[in-house]
């Protein structure tokens, strides 16, 4: 099951790169969400190879999942592939710069379940598909909406 999503933000690509990329400040935004984040490698500066460790409620009972950074091409590009339970996670972040002042972000996400649960759980999210994808496409924008805002404090 794939969800995509993409948002136009009125800033230079590099900056939008550079925040998204800013994963200090992504870590403690998780855990003010109540996501607990943890670094786990050993890589120095950014780049593939990044892992964390999070726990998440879900549904009621407490999840974990592993993180990595799998592909790291600024300005461009940033995979991560994560793993919790039998669910694989591949998200795949692109910007393009369509002007010198306007970046299009567009984030795909793709679940590949390998056990029974998973495939459960994938099979459930597939009958509300519409709901999903609405709240995917929900809060894709509200990131656009307060990334573009707090790069606009910044100028």
């Amino acid at each position: 099951m794939q969800l995509t999503a993409r948002e136009d933000i009125e800033a230079p690509l590099d900056r939008v790169f550079a925040e998204l990329s800013d994963f200090e400040t992504v870590e403690r935004q998780a855990l003010r969400r109540g996501i607990e984040v943890q670094r786990v490698d050993t890589v120095s500066g950014k780049g593939p190879g990044m892992q964390w460790a999070t726990g998440f409620t879900f549904r009621g009972k407490m999840r974990k999942a592993d993180i990595t950074l799998t592909e790291y091409t600024p300005p461009e590009r940033m995979v991560f592939d994560s793993v919790s339970g039998g669910l694989e996670v591949q998200m795949v972040i692109d910007l393009v710069a369509l002007s010198r002042t306007r970046t299009r972000v567009a984030i795909t996400s793709e679940f590949k379940p390998k056990t029974l649960s998973a495939r459960l759980l994938v099979q459930s999210l597939k009958l509300a598909k519409g709901g999903v994808d609405k709240r995917f496409r929900s809060r894709m924008a509200g990131l656009a909406k307060d990334l573009e805002d707090k790069l606009k404090r910044q100028a």
